[in-house]
């Protein structure tokens, strides 16, 4: 009797844990149920566990419309915030064509970026909350909150895009000259998305019904079918950076543009020292001339950014520079407006001392920067810029700077690269040993007629298969402007000789490509990454088989909607109305 009732006591000990055990999952099970569906719809209320017959659909055919714009948000705001992260290295350009259109600096990029990166962050939520209440059989309810939202969202992303392709459309060469690059590593992370979504994905494949309005096959064909292409994608794939060891050519030489302009105020004599001490191969500049014939150092046609002429002569501040005398440009300060402006978001700390320094600079003369760079033995390019109409020197600004070369700085010859194309012939005649250089890709007879040794090209213009037939004639080439690491990894790999660059502090530390494979290589890390994908995805599908099998198969009784499969995936909102 006592064995007995001990017997019936442990037997009702055990039902009483058992009951205990699932009552504590559906506990500690519901809060994220619920804050997950708060989140997504914006309704605070506590779930019921409900039957639900296999079949159901996650959503209403109204709530369901929606959802093609959700998924079209997703990809139109991808490529929002992919091309503005990787246009980085241009973000100067941007400002610069902000600065000339509105008269104001200010670092828009920013802005951009930030905006870019808050909407793809907002809608990649939106979709991992939904993915999460899918695979556990809820209903989805998007709120008319986040409808809005998703709808700011593809406004926002599509006419941004839109306005780049209109008004700065080469920005999508860049994007195309990223894939080079980062297309490796995308296809991992695609192929890590795959492998999240075949939860649902299975889930659903396994619980419609085959009749209804929305068939499995409605679902597992685009999903195998993306699948598919995603696994042969890098069949198509081409990047420089994936060579046979031993390929690579030498390090790119950095020519400083504008000397060193993250570090010290532009065209200054500071800039090109700092230039010099990151080791810098050489110094690029822009040159216009004086009313008086003086050549000076100045990329902007006015003086209002980048000296204090605002302050000291307000009323002429938008005269042209080559309108001012020597006497009245050498007493302008150039450099206090580089901590006012701050030219670049990323510039490094600046010390006390080059503080100072940098606050005491003023125009710099051509005569000086090239005898700094003879004195230095580095080479200079120089981009010229003819005087307006009506300046004494209109028409003769060449001879008057090939005076200034020549006599003056009496530089060495083969340190000149010589870019302007005007009076091409004459510049040769008088001054041989300048190492003639072109603004764009032509023909090598051509090139070899005018004695052309280097070209100088938009970086979206790089092609390892044109460097290397450029090099064959002897003819080496230079890129700009090239500022991040990637695209000067880019560069190195595709046989780059030399680019321009805002960033010789950076670059300079560079001693190899951030991304360099063998093809035996690349090829196991894709297959492997293609198999290791695919296993997963199985393993996900048949356990999804096996337990809606395991489901089917069972008696049929309530307690198997309740306690079995469905009850882990089978929950929905409770009267909770349908949002359109």
């Amino acid at each position: 009797m006592d064995s007995a009732n001990i017997t019936i006591k442990k037997g009702k000990l055990g039902k009483l844990k058992v009951v205990r055990q699932h009552l504590l999952q559906h506990y500690e099970h519901q809060p994220l149920i619920s804050c997950l569906a708060g989140l997504y719809s914006c309704r605070w209320r506590r779930y019921q566990r409900q039957k639900i017959e296999p079949g159901d659909w996650c959503c209403t055919k109204r709530e369901c419309a929606f959802y093609p714009v959700l998924v079209a948000t997703f990809c139109f705001s991808f490529v929002f915030v992919y091309l503005w992260g990787e246009a980085k290295n241009d973000y100067n350009n941007f400002d610069w064509f902000s600065y000339i259109n509105l008269g104001i600096w200010f670092h828009w990029c920013i802005v951009l970026l930030v905006l870019a990166a808050v909407s793809f962050s907002y809608i990649l939520l939106l979709l991992i909350l939904a993915m999460c209440l899918v695979s556990e059989g809820q209903q989805l309810y998007l709120h008319w909150c986040h409808k809005m939202g998703t709808v700011f969202v593809l406004i926002l992303s599509v006419s941004v895009l839109v306005t780049i392709t209109l008004m700065w459309n080469v920005q999508w060469r860049t994007v195309i000259l990223s894939m080079q690059f980062t297309a490796p590593f995308l296809h991992v992370v695609a192929l890590v998305c795959m492998i999240l979504v075949s939860w649902p994905v299975a889930l659903y494949t396994f619980r419609l019904n085959k009749k209804g309005t929305v068939t499995p096959v409605m679902i597992l064909v685009p999903y195998l079918a993306l699948l598919i292409f995603l696994f042969f994608i890098p069949l198509g794939m081409y990047s420089p950076c994936v060579r046979e060891e031993g390929t690579l050519g030498p390090k790119p030489a950095l020519i400083g543009h504008r000397g060193a302009p993250m570090v010290a105020p532009e065209n200054t004599h500071m800039a090109f020292v700092k230039t010099i001490e990151y080791g810098g191969d050489g110094l690029e500049t822009d040159v216009r001339i004086s009313y008086d014939g003086v050549p000076f150092l100045m990329h902007d046609k006015t003086l209002t950014r980048t000296t204090n002429l605002w302050e000291v002569q307000p009323e002429i501040a938008d005269k042209t520079a080559e309108m001012f005398t020597w006497d009245m440009l050498k007493t302008l300060n150039s450099g206090k407006w580089f901590f006012e402006s701050k030219p670049f978001y990323t510039m490094p700390a600046i010390s006390y001392n080059d503080r100072k320094w940098a606050e005491e600079q003023s125009i710099y003369k051509l005569s000086d920067f090239l005898k700094l760079a003879d004195q230095h033995n580095k080479l200079v390019l120089f981009d010229f810029n003819r005087p307006q109409e009506h300046h004494p020197y209109r028409d003769s600004w060449i001879r008057r700077v090939l005076e200034v070369i020549l006599n003056e700085s009496k530089i060495k010859p083969h340190l000149v690269l010589w870019l302007e194309n005007i009076d091409r012939l004459f510049v040769q005649s008088v001054a041989p040993g300048f190492r003639q250089t072109f603004g764009r890709k032509a023909p090598l007879e051509e090139l070899q007629r005018d004695k052309i040794v280097k070209l100088n090209l938009d970086y979206r213009e790089m092609s390892s298969e044109d460097i290397r037939k450029y090099a064959e004639a002897n003819i080496t080439t230079n890129f700009y402007v090239i500022s991040e690491p990637w695209l000067f990894s880019l560069a190195w790999c595709a046989g780059a000789h030399s680019v321009t660059t805002n960033a010789v502090h950076t670059l300079g530390s560079v001693t190899k490509p951030f991304f360099l494979i063998t093809p035996r290589d690349y090829k196991i890390m894709w297959i492997l990454t293609d198999i290791f994908s695919a296993i997963l995805i199985s393993l996900v599908f048949l356990l999804h088989w096996w337990r809606e099998k395991g489901t089917s198969c069972d008696s049929g009784s309530t307690d198997t909607l309740t306690s079995g499969a469905y009850s882990m995936f089978g929950t929905k909102l409770n009267t909770m109305p349908t949002v359109a």
